[in-house]
């Protein structure tokens, strides 16, 4: 079936629309992430995620709420620890783990919830309506809003934490509130790609980015652009194909990746002529 009559379908507009909130969102918050190494740490976020909508489900809640409370407080646990948080990668797999593990103890109280579990893990942005897409426009608005405050004296932080602690900027406050709005974004774009497939969007773009780029500026402005591209991209092959979106975004987005390789090895080669 051709591309255009996708838009025909009131589901793969909302769809499409939900994508572009969620990749924006992703873009700008994993280029940070990216950038302060603490990838890991955003990826546990999204298990800690599981264990609060499943919990939220078996008491009959809002999943999407529940997920948003227990990343928001695994942030600012982990926020808390500062510094300390990088390097402790045995921490926050445990961490990771013990989420997963109340999540299945969760799901066994509640086993009529196992069709939704799959969505959680996996991602449906096909099955997202319009209270779902306004929910995931509020919570756009209030993370970049957010992110937009914080973005001078945590770029500052993160490129020169002792000068900028000793301009007065407190490093586990930045940590705290980037944390926070990193488990926002976390919640956010499980709608699209799931707990197990959050890299897809919040890290390879951003990584790809910083590959093809040295300029801060263009590299933001890269991750958001490639983010949206994957997501988009990704949507529209599920459409023709009939295969998951979350497939499609996390083979794009590790494609994209992969060809920053090659353009960073050009840039390298070409310098090197140049010195000759």
């Amino acid at each position: 079936m051709p591309i255009a009559t996708m838009l025909e379908y009131d589901f793969m507009r909302t769809a499409l629309a939900a994508g572009i909130v969620v990749a924006v969102v992703a873009g700008a918050v994993g280029f940070f992430l990216v950038l302060r190494n603490l990838t890991f740490a955003g990826h546990a976020l999204s298990h800690v995620g599981f264990a609060g909508a499943t919990g939220a489900a078996l008491l009959g809640g809002n999943p999407l709420w529940g997920l948003l409370a227990f990343t928001v407080s695994g942030g600012v646990a982990m926020g808390l620890l500062g510094e300390r948080l990088r390097g402790r990668d045995v921490a926050v797999g445990i961490i990771l783990s013990l989420s997963m593990g109340l999540g299945v103890l969760f799901l066994h109280f509640y086993t009529s919830y196992a069709t939704q579990v799959t969505v959680l893990l996996f991602g449906n942005v096909l099955g997202v309506g319009p209270d779902v897409l306004r929910d995931l426009l509020i919570l756009a608005i209030f993370t970049l809003g957010a992110l937009g405050v914080i973005a001078r004296p945590l770029l500052f932080e993160t490129l020169d934490p002792e000068l900028a602690e000793a301009k007065g900027v407190s490093p586990r406050l930045i940590a705290v509130l980037f944390l926070v709005i990193v488990a926002v974004a976390v919640a956010e774009a499980v709608q699209v790609v799931g707990i197990l497939l959050i890299f897809a969007l919040m890290v390879g773009p951003p990584a790809a980015a910083l590959r093809v780029t040295t300029r801060l500026t263009s590299g933001f402005v890269f991750s958001i652009l490639f983010a949206v591209a994957v997501t988009w991209a990704g949507i529209s092959l599920a459409y023709l194909t009939d295969w998951p979106p979350s497939f499609w975004i996390a083979a794009l987005s590790a494609s994209l990746y992969t060809l920053s390789f090659a353009k960073d090895r050009t840039q390298r080669l070409d310098a090197a002529a140049g010195s000759k």
